[in-house]
């Protein structure tokens, strides 16, 4: 997913900003990670001197497709041509050069430019709705290329949502209540469209599928991952699944799954497509989230916006509060490359036990996640709230429930550093839904901007505390 960057250079006229380079070295800068990145940078022509130019500056960037308007401070710029740029709908950025002197004449007077537009931009402008971002710093300050690079990247999520479109195989897990989602607000708040197919498309096309693009897709799978206890008549059910729904995502150009995986695929064709899921996410890079949980796939389409790699989708399921760690885990699918050994593919630990029969509707990915920081993630709130948290992946008491898993620790937030029990009375208290996504690395500050670009209200973290919580 590309993001177009579209350039007004603003000052009073003046022979400053040509003098010191102002416009050619934030060009260049701009170039430079457009280059790396995969962006499109744009600039309008001239430089606006009223609010006639400058609406003509943003018409000129809109038809050509611009994701973020990025007004450049060369020179003083006068409050007519920022205030026509703010009433704008585009995401805006607006950006002032230090002084390159700090004796004699002032040259550029671009700070107090920089506070006077953004006081201008609040005036005109529903900064919940549609956020201005700020900038202050010279085209070689590092700490100002990665707040750029930030936002590129947060407005590069953003849009990867608009006009994404999400099948949902099977419907929702049953009285999965918390996981409901209002197709409606998705669509108005995100651009994500949601489209309902019956679990027996699925089925059916499972039932057809070629058996040597079956042979020929198991052998990359066994190839992969070594087969521990599974049967091959699950197998074989495993990678029809897999064809099946890579076919679904195909014909229905969907960006994202999300599949209710049991009871019905248990009862015909008797089966659990966790593997399925892992191979999907693993193979395609394409996001499978279980038991129907669609804003679990939103959040992963955002992941992989970010990262370039999907997430795996977590319960938090065992928190071990004196130790300080939460065992993150689920029983279902998740991409391999997240593991620190070797994977395998083994039946699915929970379904049929139990039963004469025991445990073998297979087949599910069983690893450990490898050691290092990550980011846990979620959409909440039919896409209107969003929840981050970095951590580590480190050793627990215990090596953890077979399926994907990993000990969570050295919680932290916007505010700093906070505990588990911290995360698990947040996670309690702001009604969290019980899907997250882990993703190695730190992504939390990216995924907080693109919240803030989509007017996500931010769940924060609730301090342990005893009794009941507050209203």
């Amino acid at each position: 997913m590309s993001l177009t960057i579209g350039v007004i250079n603003a000052s009073l006229p003046s022979y400053f900003p040509q003098e010191h380079g102002v416009f050619d070295a934030a060009s260049a800068m701009l170039d430079a990670i457009a280059e790396r990145e995969g962006y499109t940078v744009i600039q309008a022509d001239g430089i606006p001197m009223d609010a006639t130019e400058a609406r003509a500056a943003v018409s000129s960037l809109t038809a050509a497709g611009a994701d973020f308007v990025l007004v450049l401070h060369g020179g003083f710029t006068m409050g007519d041509v920022v205030r026509e740029i703010a009433t704008a709908a585009l995401p805006l950025g607006i950006w002032a050069t230090p002084e390159p002197t700090l004796t004699d004449d002032i040259q550029l007077n671009n700070f107090v430019s920089l506070n006077m537009s953004m006081s201008i931009a609040r005036g005109v402008r529903d900064l919940q709705a549609n956020p201005v971002q700020w900038y202050l710093g010279a085209p070689t300050d590092q700490q100002l290329v990665a707040r750029l690079e930030q936002t590129f990247s947060a407005l590069r999520a953003r849009k990867a949502l608009k006009d994404a479109r999400i099948g949902v195989v099977g419907g929702l897990a049953p009285t999965f209540y918390n996981m409901e989602v209002s197709s409606d607000t998705l669509i108005r708040k995100l651009g994500v469209t949601v489209d309902h197919i019956d679990m027996h498309t699925m089925i059916n096309l499972m039932a057809v599928q070629d058996k040597d693009d079956v042979a020929t897709e198991l052998r990359d799978m066994t190839a992969t991952a070594k087969v521990r206890g599974v049967s091959d008549a699950q197998m074989d059910l495993t990678v029809r699944a897999v064809l099946a729904l890579r076919q679904i995502a195909h014909q229905g150009d969907y960006d994202a799954l999300a599949v209710s995986d049991w009871p019905a695929l248990q009862e015909n064709p008797g089966m659990h497509p966790g593997a399925a899921f892992s191979w999907l996410e693993e193979r395609d890079n394409l996001p499978v989230a279980s038991e129907g949980d669609v804003l679990g796939a939103v959040t992963q389409l955002v992941v992989k916006a970010l990262s370039g790699r999907v997430g795996c989708l977590l319960d938090m399921t065992s928190p071990d509060l004196q130790r300080d760690q939460i065992l993150m885990w689920h029983g279902g699918g998740g991409p391999l490359y997240m593991t620190k050994d070797a994977v395998h593919w083994i039946n699915h630990p929970m379904i049929g036990r139990g039963t004469e029969t025991g445990p073998i509707y297979g087949a599910i990915a069983d690893y450990e996640f490898a050691n290092g920081p990550v980011t846990v993630l979620r959409i909440s709130r039919h896409g209107t709230a969003q929840f981050s948290v970095e951590g580590q992946i480190s050793p627990g008491p215990a090596i953890g429930f077979v399926g994907c898993r990993g000990w969570v620790g050295k919680f932290e937030t916007t505010a700093g550093p906070c505990s588990a029990a911290d995360i698990v009375t947040t996670v309690m208290e702001q009604g969290l839904e019980h899907h997250f996504v882990l993703v190695p690395g730190a992504f939390r500050s990216t995924f907080e901007e693109f919240g803030r670009w989509c007017a996500m209200t931010s769940l924060d973290v609730v301090p342990a505390h005893a009794g009941l919580p507050a209203i």
